[in-house]
């Protein structure tokens, strides 16, 4: 495990904010940290950087002690907290050239990291030009910089289109193939979906589920969503040729999904019976209804 705590805690005055997490983040996978805003991801995230001291529990990292090999630990990990600490009237090349000479790397490295998160056509251009998802982009290539083993970032696609999204996802496989470990944090739980190896997921400062993503896959099982001109009349209709049904309301009923087949047959059943279909489609569930689905299974 390239991190590992056990019973992580922290408050801020009498207030709990994470209780007793115990992460397990395998070496080599991509590990998506899950919940909705204020769960306590970020904080979490801090105490494994050392930018905040646990209130009780350890952390392990590389399998070392973080309090007691701190430097060496931090060493080896690079990190992107909320927004990037980026210089908005130097080049994107120039930025990254910058933190080079803290770090004592060298110009080819430099450039390395422009091609790895595909800038180097705007390297000359000034960062405060850069789009949202640019900026997210140089932010990781700084973070990068110093070859780290272990990449952890705090909801790197936030408020980025759906393109910068995708160039991020894409992004952080590319990372994981160079045998590195990333560490992300997201309220998307579609998105980690997409990417992730392994997950966790937090809520109210408990961890709620950890896993891999098949193991998340079997609870959270798409449905099909279908909205008809009588959700009572459906459904009596699929009961009566053996279809389970999973939710019936006033203006849906919901289905729970097997293939892309099974969608065109309840549409061609539902329309030659006289039930006009308005919208039929796959759909996963909403972090919301996962965390039912998860408490009633424990």
């Amino acid at each position: 495990m390239v991190i590992r705590t056990e019973g992580l805690s922290f408050s801020f005055g009498s207030q709990a904010v994470v209780k007793s997490i115990s992460l397990e983040v395998p070496e080599g996978s991509i590990y998506g940290f899950l919940g909705p805003n204020g769960a306590g991801k970020t904080t979490t995230i801090k105490m494994l950087l050392n930018l905040l001291n646990p209130s009780a529990g350890s952390i392990r990292i590389f399998d070392m002690d973080l309090q007691s090999n701190r430097i060496s630990i931090l060493k080896q990990i690079g990190s992107l907290i909320e927004q990037p600490a980026i210089y908005h009237h130097l080049t994107g090349k120039e930025n990254l050239l910058n933190r080079a000479m803290l770090l004592q790397v060298s110009e080819q490295r430099v450039d390395e990291m422009l091609n790895l998160v595909q800038l180097t056509a705007a390297a000359g251009k000034k960062a405060g030009n850069y789009s949202l998802g640019m900026k997210q982009r140089l932010g990781i290539a700084l973070a990068l910089l110093n070859d780290p083993k272990l990449l952890i970032l705090d909801e790197p696609t936030n408020g980025l289109d759906p393109n910068g999204i995708i160039e991020i996802r894409e992004l952080m496989m590319r990372i994981v193939k160079e045998g590195k470990t990333v560490f992300v944090s997201s309220h998307l739980l579609s998105e980690v979906e997409k990417m992730a190896t392994h997950v966790g997921i937090i809520n109210h400062g408990k961890m709620m589920f950890q896993g891999t993503i098949s193991e998340l896959q079997n609870i959270n099982q798409p449905q099909i969503y279908i909205e008809t001109s009588s959700s009572v009349d459906a459904a009596n209709l699929l009961k009566r040729h053996h279809i389970a049904i999973g939710e019936i309301e006033e203006d849906h009923l919901l289905v729970p999904f097997t293939s892309k087949q099974q969608i065109g047959d309840i549409n061609n059943l539902l329309v030659q019976n006289g039930i006009t279909v308005f919208g039929i489609n796959k759909q996963h569930k909403d972090l919301e209804k996962l965390f039912l689905d998860i408490t009633k299974s424990n």
